[in-house]
Order: C-alpha cells, then sequence, then structure tokens
C-alpha cells in the first residue's frame, strides 16, 4: 500500500468508512462537483426525483460546453432546464460560451487538496493543481451533491518521476503519450498516477492540466500532481491566491508501481488511430498528408497552448492543402488572445476560430472528410468519433499540430527551421465571471423550466429470480461508451431516453438488417431479458451514463466481459445491469448472438459468493454449455443490483 503520497494524504482527509486495502471498498467525502450539460441534465432530474431540496457539497457547478449547436429545440430547452434547476437547487451555472467544464473550473473554482467529482470522465484534469478529481456517472455526481459519499476502490497509486526539462517542440502532449505508450488503456482500474520529481517544478499549472486530463485514457481513477510554488502563483494570477495550499510527497514516500520519465529525453509523439494508446513518434509518421488541423479540447486549450499557436503562426498562412481551427477553453483564454492581439494574429494566419466548448472533440462539427488525416490535440480518437466513418484522427501537441499546418504534412515540428516561440506564465489572468450565474440565496420560488423535450429518468424492474436472456451481441475488445452510445448528432437526444435508445450500438447496425435497439426490444417485449457479451476493457472512454441507462431501457441485464472498466462497472450497477467477467476467457469463442442465456437462482447466488453458474443454448442445434462466471461486487453493490438500481434502492 502506497505511503506518504499526495494521493493517500487527500484520502485520509476525506475518509469515511472502508479498509485501506488496494481494491477494497471505501466512502469519501466529496467537497466540490461538476456535471456538463451532456451528463447534467439527467443528473439533475435524478436529484429532483431524490426529493433534494438543495445541494450538500462546498461548490457544485454546472457547466454548458457540449451541445451548444442549437439545430432544432432540445439543446436550448436543456439549457433552460440546467439554468433554473441550478437556481433553484443551490448550484453554480457556467452559461453557454463560457468554456469547458474542466478549464474553467481549474481557473476558477478547483483548490488543492479538495475532492471534486464530476460527471466527466476528464474531471481528474483538475489534478493539475493537486485536487483529488475523480470522473464518475452522473447518478454518483447526484448522490454527491445530495451529501453522501462516493464510494470507489481503495487505489494502488502508480508513482511517476519526472526529471529533466522538456526541449523546445516537445511539450506536455508528448508526456501523456509516453505514458499511455508505458501503461495502454486497459488494465490500470483502481489505480490513480501520482507524479512527483524535480521535472514536476519544470511543468507548468496548464501543462500539468494536459497531462491530468488524458491520464482518462489510462482508465485510472484519477491523476494528481503536488500542490506547489507553481500552483501558488497560478491561483495567484486567478485572484485566488488565498485558496492555495502545499501539498506534496513525503521525502520517504512509497509508491505501488514506480516509472521514471527524462524529460529531457522526449520526443514528438502521436496517438494514431483508432486509441490514444496506439503511439508512435512524429519521426515515423513524417511525410503524410494532413486534411485538417485543430487545437482544442480541455486537453490543449489553455492561453498558453494559444499563445503559442498565435506566436508560432504570425506572420504565416495556414497551408492551402488543409484547414485549421481553434477551440479557446474558456471565454478568459478567448478574451485574453482578444485583449493582447494574439487572435487578430490567428485570424490573419487563415485559422478558423470555434466557440469555447467540447465542439469538435465530441463530434459537434468539425467532422473531416472520407480517407483524410485530421490532426487533433485531444483526448480521444475512438473510430467514428470524429462525426466520420472511417476516420483517421491522430492525436498530437500543439507544436506538431502547428508544423503540419503550416507544412500540409505530418512533420517532426523540430525540423521547421524557425525559432522556438515560447510562452511566459502569465501573472494576472483576465478575471471576468459575469458568464457564471450564482444559485439564488433561496430556491423555493425559483421556477424550474421542464420543455416537452425532456423526460424523466426511465424507472427499472428489481433483478429477476432468474435471467432468461438472449446475447444481443458480442463485441470485441477496447467497446467504448461512444460504440454503446454514439455521441455527435445524437447527444441531443440525452434527455429523451426512448428516442436516445433507438441509437445503440448504432455502429455496428448491417445494412438491410434490425438494429441493436430493435432486437433488445423484441426480447424485452417477449418477456426476456438482453445479455452484451464483449472481451477486454468494455466500457471504456466516457463517464457517460446512457450507455447503461438506454441498454437498462432496451431490457438489458447483463454484461459479459473479460473486463469491465470503472465508471461503466459503476454506471451499469446504478442502473441495475449485473456486470460479470469470464472466469475462463476461452468460454467467449462459444459465445454466439442470438444464443439463449440462463443464469437461473441470479439473487440467490449473488448473496453466496463471488461465482456465478450461467448456461449457454446455442441457437443453432440446442447444445447447452455450462459457464462459470466471476463478479466483483461489494455488499452494497449487490444490494442496489437486487433493488433494480440506485433510484429504486433505500437503505
Amino acid at each position: 500500500m502506497a505511503k506518504g503520497t499526495v494521493v493517500q494524504k487527500i484520502i485520509d482527509a476525506h475518509f469515511i468508512s472502508g479498509k485501506k486495502i488496494p481494491g477494497s471498498q471505501i466512502a469519501l467525502k466529496i467537497d466540490q462537483t461538476l456535471t456538463q450539460d451532456a451528463t447534467g441534465t439527467m443528473a439533475y432530474l435524478e436529484l429532483e426525483a431524490m426529493g433534494v431540496d438543495r445541494v450538500k457539497t462546498e461548490v457544485s457547478v454546472s457547466y454548458v460546453d457540449h451541445n451548444m449547436m442549437q439545430n432544432g429545440p432540445e439543446n436550448r430547452n436543456d439549457h433552460l432546464y440546467l439554468q433554473t434547476v441550478a437556481a433553484a437547487k443551490g448550484i453554480y451555472f457556467s452559461r453557454p460560451g463560457n468554456g469547458i467544464c474542466h478549464q474553467v473550473h481549474l481557473e476558477r473554482f478547483g483548490v488543492p487538496g479538495k475532492t471534486l467529482l464530476g460527471s466527466d470522465s476528464h474531471t481528474p484534469t483538475n489534478g493539475g493543481i493537486g485536487m483529488l478529481a475523480i470522473g464518475a456517472g452522473g447518478l454518483d455526481v447526484t448522490l454527491a451533491m445530495a451529501g453522501q459519499p462516493f464510494r470507489m476502490n481503495y487505489p494502488k497509486v502508480i508513482g511517476i518521476s519526472l526529471k529533466g526539462k522538456l526541449k523546445p517542440w516537445v511539450s506536455a502532449k508528448d508526456i501523456i503519450l509516453k505514458v499511455l505508450e508505458k501503461f495502454s488503456t486497459k488494465g490500470n482500474v483502481d489505480c490513480v498516477v501520482e507524479y512527483f520529481g524535480h521535472g514536476v517544478e519544470n511543468l507548468s499549472v496548464p501543462e500539468r492540466a494536459t497531462v491530468t486530463n488524458m491520464g482518462a485514457e489510462l482508465g485510472v481513477t484519477s491523476s494528481v500532481f503536488p500542490s506547489d510554488e507553481k500552483t501558488r502563483l497560478f491561483l495567484e494570477a486567478q485572484g485566488r491566491g488565498p485558496v492555495w495550499t502545499e501539498l506534496k510527497a513525503d521525502a520517504d514516500a512509497e509508491y505501488d508501481i514506480l516509472f521514471e520519465i527524462n524529460l529531457s529525453k522526449l520526443e514528438p509523439m502521436a496517438a494514431c488511430p483508432s486509441s490514444p494508446d496506439n503511439i508512435k513518434t512524429v519521426r515515423e509518421l513524417q511525410g503524410m498528408d494532413v486534411d485538417q488541423v485543430i487545437i482544442g479540447s480541455c486537453t490543449n486549450s489553455s492561453f498558453k497552448d494559444l499563445m503559442f499557436v498565435a506566436k508560432a503562426m504570425k506572420g504565416k498562412t495556414v497551408h492551402p492543402s488543409l484547414n485549421m481551427a481553434i477551440a479557446p477553453g474558456s471565454r478568459q483564454v478567448l478574451g485574453m488572445l482578444a485583449e493582447n492581439g494574439a487572435l487578430a494574429d490567428i485570424i490573419a494566419a487563415g485559422v478558423r476560430v470555434l466557440e469555447a466548448g467540447c465542439g469538435p472533440c465530441i463530434g459537434q462539427g468539425q467532422s473531416p472528410s472520407d480517407g483524410s488525416v485530421t490532426l487533433r490535440t485531444f483526448n480521444r480518437n475512438f473510430a467514428g468519433r470524429t462525426g466520420t466513418k472511417g476516420d483517421k484522427a491522430y492525436l498530437v501537441s500543439p507544436e506538431t499540430a502547428v508544423a503540419a499546418a503550416l507544412t500540409g504534412k505530418i512533420t517532426d515540428p523540430r525540423e521547421l527551421g524557425i525559432k522556438y516561440p515560447s510562452v511566459k506564465n502569465v501573472s494576472e489572468f483576465l478575471i471576468d465571471d459575469s458568464m457564471i450565474i450564482a444559485p439564488h440565496a433561496s430556491g423555493e420560488k425559483i421556477e424550474i423550466v421542464r420543455k416537452p423535450t425532456i423526460g424523466d429518468p426511465p424507472a427499472n424492474s428489481a433483478l429477476p429470480a432468474d435471467i432468461n436472456g438472449e446475447v444481443l451481441l458480442v463485441a470485441g475488445d477496447k467497446i467504448t461508451t461512444d460504440h454503446i452510445m454514439p455521441a455527435g448528432i445524437h447527444l441531443k437526444l440525452r434527455s429523451n431516453i426512448p428516442k436516445y435508445s433507438k441509437v445503440v450500438f448504432e455502429c455496428f447496425t448491417e445494412t438491410g438488417k434490425a438494429s441493436f435497439a430493435e432486437r433488445a426490444a423484441s426480447v424485452r417485449d417477449a418477456g426476456k431479458h438482453g445479455v452484451i457479451v464483449a472481451r477486454d476493457s468494455y466500457g471504456q472512454g466516457s463517464s457517460r451514463e446512457h450507455a447503461a441507462i438506454c441498454p437498462m431501457y432496451l431490457g438489458v441485464k447483463a454484461v459479459i466481459a473479460y473486463a469491465i472498466e470503472r465508471i461503466h462497472s459503476a454506471n451499469l450497477i446504478n442502473f441495475g445491469i449485473l456486470p460479470l467477467v469470464f472466469s475462463d476467457k476461452a468460454d467467449y469463442e462459444k459465445i454466439s448472438q442470438g444464443d439463449a442465456v440462463m443464469i437461473k437462482n441470479i439473487r440467490e447466488q449473488l448473496a453466496v459468493d463471488k461465482t456465478i453458474n450461467a448456461s449457454i443454448v446455442k441457437k443453432d442445434g440446442g447444445q447447452e454449455i455450462n459457464i462459470v462466471l466471476q463478479h466483483k461486487l461489494s455488499g452494497e453493490d449487490i444490494k442496489i443490483i437486487l433493488a433494480g438500481g440506485r433510484l429504486n434502492y433505500r437503505e
């Protein structure tokens, strides 16, 4: 067990119950929460359903940053609901256009040593200032707002020692790409990454936040930097110096796993299609034609990032073979660029300026052309996430993105032949909180606006005595929540579960054949239960709980896989879907879509031990195969599953 670490110190200060043994469930006090509009609408509907009058946290913030394009009334309807429910329940509301939740929270609300729970998987961004910031499903965030503790497994701590200093044209993005190359996107469940060492002193808070943000792709619970002099200077520049406190690991701190990175030896890297851990050096990719470059997202949209772009592009023009765009992380960043003239330099170079929001990172516009290469400074490049099927999205640093924008090809930025345009740390940021609405002192007289497109959280029934199911889908490795619930043009349906459910696993629908939703509804309406089967790392990626809610609505009762990622497993439990893993991975090969699944006496089996006996009846010949499954549920998890989900469960 790790000792003397920043992670341990924050957990100890917020510990409520449990055993401090890696893998054992603990309960933590949550100080702050954040939501964004794609997940927040359902979270606040759940808060209303629970009868909570006012949130119990120190600070809760509702951000609108995902669905800001208003093609039809749905998104604006959600914004009105979010604003009024925030006023009524004691929640700060960050208006559309104010910026991406992680960037704004880092700027205006984050506090070293505090706990932050957010309904977005990239919430660990705020680990860049020494918070234990954790992404979770909306219902877990709702429970935290209601004053209940957050339950998680006590983590192992991966200590990453940084030494040296980044060389010109190498950036913080290359640090996290190196970490992903080492640890990959799977196998890191119930771990927290902690950065330490003399190299940390050479990284600004925006650089640290890039690393902790994209650390979400590792599948870890969170990533944390110490709170030090650089943290103090950042918070003072934000006008929030008094919230700073020093927080660092003890000199003799012990880590469960150790890895060292010499920053001075790093080189520009890229995550190749279609996974954040498919890493190559930029040198290996050099010369590849590029059609599109976008710099932004919550990973690389800070003032430091975009000032670099402005300096590098000043007096130059985007290569005629491609188009380039930037998406500032916050209104603060955009305002400062406008105020100091950098925005004019960016525009003069032919760069398109997008709204301060998530936009293209979630497939909301700026989709690339068919068969072309797009370079993005984002955190995810899952297949189709850009909104273009068969996309070729590469994740790179702003330095590598600018090099491609100038040359039209993937280019090692060290070979551009120009002086590196370094950017100094800011001593005073532009402070304007007029787009953040403080909650009403008393929410009693606030009318919560609910337009026709906003539904209710769907109800689930208690776990049946037997699961009498049918295999609706047999999927492979690394099934992401984007596979399960596509974003992009469909995300505006998130407040209407019956409509959104129609596109569950849309990516697997074959032309002329019934969709997953149609097959699932047919099985459900016949009085049977749906079962999903997959291989390793099922449910990685976004925290969107719709990837559990919509399958639940369609009658899915169990997911069976080699391994299920942390946030998605928690979401399945919260909505009454049983997460199971194969005891023998070879059994996966015995199962086909359409096979019958019988798990008799499931309620009794859950009460006995971690082993679940099931049988598969083949659709093509009636052969019965007995298989053994395992679960990793705590005692409380089992009670929630038996009740049919957290909204049904009463302690």
